[in-house]
């Protein structure tokens, strides 16, 4: 009886020392979670829309080797989720996420989309403001925003809270990529000069409409191609088709009496015939078959998906075809123009780390790592001796990358290495673009399009969530009514003797509310 007892108590003894011994241990390996490497605890959630050169080629950014590299260099492992490509699927996927709270370590995403901005979610506490974090544990970034002051003014809040790791456009050259160009061999059939103001425009679109350019003995060539929504020729009247600002005075392109001069510019040219009748309804496939069918004279594009892309299809088809960026008009000869195309070096997208991440130490070393030199390189060139070798200190790209044994495009040979053909958390490097643009004409076209004083151009502000709601919910009114009318008084189903009424309009929509609310963001800009 007394063996029985003594063996249930050490049978009660082993029990109670094992439950010690497991709690001790897990406290234990609790506390090592939180401050171990990720390495031990799992990879870090990143969330991030996959890129379409990305995507024809692989189905996450692990793929990537200038990742693979950096999770070698910093020991920390990156678990990459991609949501679906569909734009609207998207952001309802995205809108979804925020509201439910859980969320993953890093959401990467385009801020300045967001109502409300950044903001909304450092007030709600869904991600966290990272100051401190770069100060104590980002050298790299850290080096970066002292060296650039302006910059670091575009990244900040209103209230001066860095949200998250930036891409940034490190070069004047990376902030300018669109805008008109012109059929060059047309000009020298014709003997006439890329045009540079609104008169020598007319001259040439009148050309190509009767003195059969394109030599088939038919006339059908379509002088021009317009794009309502870029600075191309309403810029030569001083004004942008949405919001500007004047010494810090903010205004609405479409309700200025200046813009009344542009639309009968406009119509004037579409009466003429020297405006794609058809430009309403004309799409990127459309447009295509007009550019190859050889009826095309001129239209608004980029260096790389219009002047590159198009070259590349007629270069067998037509050896003759050739493409010109033209500057942007101006109304008098020799002006510089007073707008043109040139984007912000911040365009909103940020790597952000959520107030769900358990090793935020972890994440930034990660995430500073290619804003340091070696990280930078591998960002923008991907891994020496494979996509790129050093000439004479100039990263210079492989054929791999130029002229891909597969066949792929340069943007999707790229993609296998680097994240420089499109965005991400990094500095992007003019030497890229150098490379990227292989065409002269792609270049000489960015030159052109650079000479613009563009001070009226808006910085990129952020309203408050109370103001974006606003803000979103008289724009979509007044944009639905300012696009229709525009299109009529183009056509002429609308005479500009109206144009005080359709100002009205907008008015009573609110316009005048939304110019206050960009008005008030722009102050607070200012006051970073």
């Amino acid at each position: 009886m007394i063996k029985r007892k003594k063996q249930k108590l050490g049978l009660l003894v082993l029990v109670l020392s094992l439950f010690i011994l497991t709690a001790l241990t897990g406290c234990d390996s609790s506390k090592k979670s939180s401050s171990s490497s990720s390495g031990d605890q799992g990879a870090i959630s990143y969330y991030v829309q996959l890129n379409g050169n990305a995507g024809a080629i692989m189905k996450n950014y692990s793929n990537i080797g200038a990742y693979k590299q950096i999770e070698k260099e910093t020991g920390v492992k990156v678990d990459f989720q991609h949501p679906p490509t569909d734009s609207d699927d998207m952001n309802q996927q995205f809108n979804l996420m925020m509201a439910s709270g859980d969320l993953p370590d890093v959401i990467e995403w385009y801020w300045n989309t967001v109502p409300g901005g950044a903001e909304k979610y450092l007030k709600s506490g869904q991600i966290i403001k990272l100051n401190d974090y770069i100060k104590k544990y980002a050298p790299n970034l850290s080096k970066v925003l002292k060296e650039h002051p302006e910059w670091k003014k575009e990244i900040s809040t209103d209230s001066g809270d860095i949200y998250g790791f930036p891409f940034l456009r490190g070069d004047p050259k990376l902030l300018t990529f669109f805008g008109p160009m012109i059929r060059k061999d047309w000009l020298d059939k014709l003997g006439l000069k890329v045009p540079t103001t609104i008169d020598e425009w007319h001259t040439v679109l009148k050309a190509f409409k009767t003195e059969d350019p394109n030599g088939n003995g038919k006339a059908d060539e379509i002088p021009l191609l317009p794009d309502l929504n870029s600075n191309a020729f309403i810029g030569a009247f001083g004004i942008t088709p949405g919001f500007y600002q004047e010494n810090g005075t903010v205004k609405y392109g479409p309700m200025e009496p200046e813009f009344k001069d542009y639309l009968a510019l406009m119509h004037q040219w579409y009466k003429e015939g020297l405006i794609d009748p058809n430009y309403v309804a004309t799409d990127t496939k459309l447009r295509d078959a007009n550019v190859t069918g050889n009826k095309l004279g001129a239209f608004i594009s980029y260096a790389g998906s219009g002047i590159g892309y198009y070259t590349g299809l007629m270069k067998d088809k037509d050896p003759k075809f050739k493409l010109a960026g033209t500057p942007y008009p101006t109304l008098k000869k020799g002006e510089t123009p007073i707008v043109s195309q040139e984007d912000n070096v911040y365009t909103g997208v940020a790597a952000v780390i959520t107030s769900s991440n358990k090793h935020i130490k972890d994440t930034i070393k990660f995430l500073d790592y290619a804003y340091g030199d070696k990280g930078h390189m591998l960002m923008n060139f991907g891994i020496e001796g494979k996509s790129y070798d050093m000439d004479n200190g100039y990263p210079k790209y492989t054929k791999e990358i130029t002229n891909n044994s597969k066949g792929l495009p340069m943007a999707q040979a790229l993609a296998q290495y680097t994240r420089s053909s499109w965005n991400g958390p990094f500095v992007q490097d003019k030497r890229y673009i150098e490379q990227y643009m292989q065409d002269p004409e792609q270049k000489d076209a960015v030159n052109q399009w650079m000479k613009g004083k563009n001070a009226i151009l808006m910085p990129p502000v952020t309203p408050t969530p109370d103001e974006s709601t606003k803000l979103a919910s008289i724009l979509n009114d007044v944009n639905t009514y300012k696009d229709t009318m525009i299109n009529k008084f183009i056509m002429g189903k609308e005479p500009l003797s109206h144009f005080d009424k359709y100002v009205k309009t907008m008015q009573g929509m609110g316009i005048d509310k939304a110019v206050k609310i960009e008005q008030a963001a722009l102050d607070r800009y200012n006051k970073r």
